[in-house]
């Protein structure tokens, strides 16, 4: 009857922990929306929970997380007739000391890049809009947390869009 109960007992913290967890699993998202350039992005705000002051030109945000995680979400006008593919391929030849490019993919309007810099993770996405606005996401993190933000950053990533 002990085995019973301790069984039991075992079961109902499992229970109450998974409950826990698909509770936080599907916790509402917060989505950005920037008024200058319309650019919006879908993260968990429970893990980017301390959002940086907006620039006084109001081109983007930035939210940081306890373990020092950083996601950025911007605009900037596309003054350099920039392309994806001539965007991807500058940032490979980069030489900056700390900066180094592992994966570059592009599409017709949009560029993906990830790699390290000083040490830490990097994924980015540009969208190259038609009104000549490059709107972009930007996530960071420690190497060391590199399984919770490698699939964390996939999701906020496909999450950019624009008007």
């Amino acid at each position: 009857m002990l085995r019973l109960r301790s069984i039991a007992a075992s079961l109902a913290i499992a229970f109450s922990l998974s409950v826990i967890a698909m509770t936080a699993a599907i916790a509402k998202p917060f989505t950005y929306v920037n008024a200058r350039f319309g650019q919006s992005c879908t993260f968990p705000d429970e893990i980017f929970n301390n959002p940086m002051p907006e620039p006084e030109n109001g081109d983007g945000q930035q939210w940081l997380s306890a373990d020092g995680a950083s996601l950025t979400c911007s605009g900037i006008y596309n003054v350099d007739n920039d392309t994806p593919q001539g965007f991807v391929a500058a940032e490979k030849a980069s030489t900056e000391p700390g900066y180094k490019v592992t994966y570059g993919m592009t599409g017709k309007n949009w560029a993906v890049l990830s790699g390290t810099r000083d040490g830490k993770i990097f994924y980015e996405r540009r969208l190259f809009g038609k009104d000549d606005v490059i709107r972009t996401i930007w996530i960071e993190y420690p190497a060391a947390l590199k399984t919770k933000y490698d699939p964390l950053a996939g999701a906020i990533a496909k999450s950019l869009r624009g008007p």
